[in-house]
C-alpha cells in the first residue's frame, strides 16, 4: 500500500512561533459527505478532559460523513483510538490496545485503524507505527483532527496509508461539529497548547503553543448549549488562567470571561486546569460571586519541597501556593480545593516528600490525583538523574494516598445531613439501582430515584458520607 507521511520533529515542537494565532471555519468537504454510509465506528479515549473533548469532536466528524456509533469492535468498521503521552502507563495501554486490535483487522481486512492524540505527536510513536505496526492505517496528531476525512478517503477510497502529525500550529479551527457524550454537562474549550514547559512534561510538545478562542466564538458556543438544554459547561485549556495573553485586546483576560459567563443562563460553570502562578486576585474575586460559578477549583502543585518545584520549572514556591490558597479560602470560605502531586520525582529526598505531605495538611485540600514521577523522553527531566528506587516510590505514593483519603473523607463529612444541589447524571456505575449525580462541589452523590430525575438539579439529603462519595435520599422522603 501506498503512504503519504509528515513526520512530527521535536525539535520543531519546542519552538513557539511569533506568527498571529489565526482561526478558520471547519468545512465539510462534499465529497466526504457519503464516504462513511454503511460504516460504523467506535472511539476509545485515552488521558485529560482535552482528549475528551477531542473525541467528541471525531465523533462528530466522522458521523458528519455518515459514520454511524458502534456498541463493540466486532460490528466496527473504523476503530479510532485518543491517545495521551502524559505518563508511560497510558502509552502502554495504548500499545496493549493496538496489539489486540490486529486480530480485529486479520478477520476484516477492510477495517480501518486510525491512532490519534498525544502519542501521535511523539517521533518514537510514529517511528514504531511505520516499522512495527502495518495495521494501522492513520496516525494524525492534535493539530490536525479536522482534516480525518481527507485522510479517511485516502485509505477507503485511495488506498493509501496516512501518517500525517504536524510540529507547529498557530490555527484555531472553529465550528467542528461534536458529538457530545452527554445532554446535560459539555466541555468548552476556551484555549489550546501551553506555554509554560514544567521540566517533566510532555504537553507543550503534543499540543502546541497557547493559543486563545475569540471570546465571541466561546459565547455563541455557550449560547448554543444553553438553547439545546445543558445544564453544565466545563471551560477547557492546559492552563485556562492564561487565556487572552495573546490577544490583541488585554482587557480580555480569563476572569473577563468568567464575569460574562457569570451573567448567562446557565446553571453551572466549571474550569480546568489552573496553574498556580497565574491565579490573580481578580479571578478570586469573580469566582467569590458564586451564582452560576461552581466552589470547586482543581489547583495543581505537583510538590511541597521549593527545591523540587524550581527543578520542575513550576515557578512558584512553597510559601507562594499557600499564600494563594489562604486567599481563596479568606474569599471564598465553602471552596473544594483539589489538586495533582508527583512523587519520585529526580533527586526528591525524603525531606522534600515530607515537605510535600505537610503541604497538603496545611492546604485542607479534598482530593488529589496523585502519580508516581514518569520519565517522558524529549523533556528536561528525562536527562535528571533517576535516583529514586522504585520501592520508595511506591511506599511514597502509598503514604500520600493515606493522607490525601483523609482529605477527600473529611471534604465530604462536611454535608453529612446536608441538603445539596445534585445534577441527576443517569445510573450508579456501581449500583443501577441507584442514579448518581455530582453537586456543585463536585461531589459524587447516589441515591435512590425515578429515571425521569436524569439531566434535572436537584435537592438532596445526604445520609452517609463515604471516602470518595455521598448516599442521599430525595429530600422529601
Amino acid at each position: 500500500m501506498e503512504q503519504r507521511i509528515h513526520k512530527p520533529q521535536l525539535m520543531s515542537a519546542r519552538k513557539r512561533s511569533k506568527n498571529e494565532v489565526f482561526s478558520e471555519a471547519f468545512v465539510l468537504d462534499e465529497r466526504f459527505l457519503n464516504l462513511g454510509q454503511g460504516r460504523k465506528y467506535l472511539i476509545r479515549t485515552y488521558g485529560c478532559q482535552a482528549n475528551e473533548a477531542d473525541s467528541e469532536r471525531i465523533a462528530g466528524i466522522v458521523e458528519a460523513a455518515g459514520f454511524t456509533r458502534s456498541k463493540d469492535m466486532d460490528s466496527a468498521s473504523l476503530i479510532i483510538i485518543n491517545t495521551c503521552a502524559v505518563r508511560a502507563n497510558a502509552e502502554n495501554k495504548v500499545y496493549g490496545e493496538i496489539g489486540r486490535l490486529k486480530k480485529y483487522k486479520y478477520h476484516n481486512p477492510d477495517l480501518v485503524i486510525a491512532l490519534g492524540g498525544c502519542m501521535a505527536q511523539e517521533e518514537t510513536t510514529v517511528e514504531k507505527v511505520l516499522k512495527t505496526i502495518p495495521h494501522v492505517d492513520i496516525v494524525f496528531g492534535t493539530h490536525n483532527l479536522h482534516m480525518l476525512l481527507e485522510y479517511l478517503h485516502e485509505v477507503i477510497v485511495n488506498k493509501r496509508r496516512v501518517i500525517e502529525v504536524f510540529s507547529e500550529e498557530g490555527r484555531i479551527i472553529e465550528n467542528i461539529p461534536a458529538a457530545r457524550d452527554s445532554r446535560y454537562k459539555a466541555w468548552v474549550n476556551i484555549m489550546y497548547g501551553c506555554d509554560e514547559f514544567c521540566s517533566y512534561c510532555i504537553v507543550p510538545y503534543t499540543r502546541g503553543k497557547e493559543r486563545s478562542r475569540d471570546p465571541r466564538q466561546i459565547i455563541a458556543e455557550v449560547e448554543a448549549l444553553i438553547g439545546a438544554g445543558y445544564k453544565e459547561i466545563t471551560l477547557l485549556g492546559q492552563n485556562v488562567n492564561s487565556y487572552g495573553l495573546d490577544l490583541e485586546d488585554p482587557d480580555i483576560t480569563f476572569p473577563w470571561l468568567l464575569a460574562k459567563l457569570n451573567t448567562m443562563p446557565i446553571p453551572r460553570i466549571r474550569f480546568t486546569t489552573s496553574h498556580p502562578k497565574d491565579f490573580s486576585d481578580q479571578l478570586i474575586e469573580v469566582l467569590s460571586k458564586g451564582g452560576n460559578l461552581m466552589p470547586y477549583i482543581h489547583l495543581p502543585v505537583q510538590s511541597g519541597s521549593d527545591r523540587i518545584l524550581k527543578a520542575m520549572n513550576r515557578k512558584y514556591t512553597s510559601s507562594q501556593y499557600l499564600d494563594l490558597v489562604e486567599r481563596i479560602y479568606d474569599r471564598i470560605p465553602d471552596i473544594s480545593l483539589t489538586t495533582d502531586l508527583i512523587v519520585g520525582f529526580p533527586g526528591e529526598t525524603e525531606s522534600d516528600f515530607e515537605a510535600t505531605l505537610e503541604l497538603v495538611r496545611k492546604c485542607r485540600f479534598e482530593g488529589a490525583y496523585t502519580f508516581i514521577y514518569s520519565k517522558r523522553e524529549g523533556t528536561p527531566a528525562a536527562t535528571y538523574p533517576d535516583d529514586v528506587d522504585a520501592i520508595t516510590k511506591k511506599e511514597r505514593l502509598y503514604r500520600l494516598n493515606e493522607l490525601v483519603n483523609e482529605g477527600y473523607k473529611q471534604g465530604n463529612l462536611r454535608f453529612q445531613g446536608q441538603i445539596v444541589e445534585v445534577l441527576v447524571e443517569g445510573a450508579s456505575k456501581t449500583n443501577p439501582d441507584m442514579l448518581s449525580g455530582y453537586t456543585k462541589y463536585n461531589k459524587l452523590v447516589n441515591f435512590k430515584g425515578p429515571e425521569d430525575l436524569i439531566g434535572k438539579i436537584i435537592p438532596i439529603r445526604v445520609k452517609t458520607a463515604r471516602t470518595w462519595s455521598l448516599v442521599g435520599e430525595l429530600k422529601d422522603e
